[in-house]
């Protein structure tokens, strides 16, 4: 019913940004891990040119990391998994509360007031 390109686009973000926290989680608990390849969630671009084109749907790609490997074969660096954390972290919280002012909006226009 209130389908359109803004909150097309807010679901596939936030379901992207859902599953980038996962795979953060995963790295950051096989950060000891022998031969662990970390994750990257990619979905910026889709999203950009799903916008462009009128659509506002994207799907997140999940891709192995291609940082540098430590002497037991993993790639896991905390000190970027953190900031990715934070950075993933605040962006969620941006895009929640870009959708809570919209449905807020829109049942504002409902009740006629």
């Amino acid at each position: 019913m209130f389908e359109s390109v803004t909150s097309a686009a807010m679901e596939s973000a936030l379901n992207a940004l859902s599953l980038r926290q996962r795979a953060i989680a995963n790295n950051i608990a096989n950060v000891n891990t022998p031969g662990y390849q970390a994750r990257r969630v990619d979905f910026e671009s889709a999203l950009a040119a799903s916008i462009s084109q009128g659509s506002g749907e994207a799907v997140a790609s999940t891709n192995r990391s291609l940082e540098p490997t430590r002497l037991d074969g993993s790639n896991v660096n905390l000190d970027t998994e953190t900031l990715s954390n934070v950075d993933t972290m605040l962006r969620y919280q941006f895009a929640t509360q870009a959708a809570s002012g919209t449905f807020s909006s829109i049942r504002t226009a409902l009740k006629g007031s």
